[in-house]
């Protein structure tokens, strides 16, 4: 993945850890982080157990089953009260449906402190999009190169039933935007986010348990019509925009547990 400035952690453990007695200074310093993922319908828990199932109805009245859920996050980030980056430079796709990675584990990067905000970018920017990964290759999770290449931000794939009663396929699948698919395919904006998750305080081993709120990807701003917009989303750069656009308000901090 691309260079970046990463805050002198080691200094910034010193300068923390010098203002603690040494029995304190010792345990803080081997305090772990991690950041827990977890999803809901407007607050009823969501997982692969209910998969597969049509139960699920959208803001449009449309009701819809989950079959596979796979996401990447990257570049986790803390930022210090005094405005100070810590950028892990780090990704991780976070699979659902077979319940794996739904944790990531930073060990001991941060260290204990208050930070006035915790981030991480929904998908890759266009930089880290660039890069070759082996184990999202081995995933599947490639975008074709007639669609600018790189990889998904998110696999998301069920049933609905559609204005005729009948089961119908839906695939929402967010990537890059792009337009004039083929050899020089074009992009009209990014579409992938940065999502701010508040201030913490780091005082031990740590737990962020984030929320994803799957209705939201349906709702807000826009309203998501799967009998309109249903498959073959990825060349559709109007779909990946509004996409882009609901997904403001899928991630919440739910807590921080010690």
């Amino acid at each position: 993945m691309k260079t970046k400035i990463f805050t002198q952690i080691i200094l910034l453990s010193l300068i923390i850890l010098s203002c603690s007695d040494d029995d304190t200074s010792s345990n803080l310093s081997q305090a772990t982080t991690t950041l827990s993922f977890s999803h809901n319908w407007n607050g009823t828990t969501v997982t692969n157990a209910d998969f597969n199932t049509i139960q699920f109805t959208n803001q449009n009245g449309e009701i819809l089953s989950i079959e596979r859920l796979r996401y990447v996050i990257s570049d986790v980030t803390f930022t210090t009260t005094s405005n100070e980056v810590l950028d892990l430079d780090n990704y991780n796709l976070i699979d659902v449906t077979n319940g794996t990675n739904l944790n990531l584990d930073l060990g001991t990067q941060i260290p204990p402190g208050n930070y006035s905000n915790v981030s991480f970018t929904f998908g890759f920017d266009n930089d880290d999009n660039s890069q070759n990964y082996l184990d999202l290759n081995s995933a599947s999770f490639n975008v074709p190169e007639m669609l600018g290449g790189g990889y998904h931000y998110m696999q998301m794939d069920g049933k609905y039933i559609d204005n005729n009663n009948q089961e119908a396929n839906y695939n929402y699948h967010a990537i890059r935007a792009v337009d004039n698919p083929g050899p020089n395919p074009t992009f009209p904006q990014d579409t992938f986010f940065t999502v701010n998750l508040g201030p913490v305080s780091i005082s031990g081993d740590t737990i962020l348990n984030i929320e994803m709120n799957i209705a939201e990807w349906f709702r807000n701003p826009n309203t998501w019509d799967l009998n309109q917009l249903n498959t073959v989303l990825m060349p559709n750069s109007s779909a990946q925009i509004m996409m882009f656009e609901n997904g403001q308000n899928v991630f919440s901090l739910g807590s921080v547990s010690e």
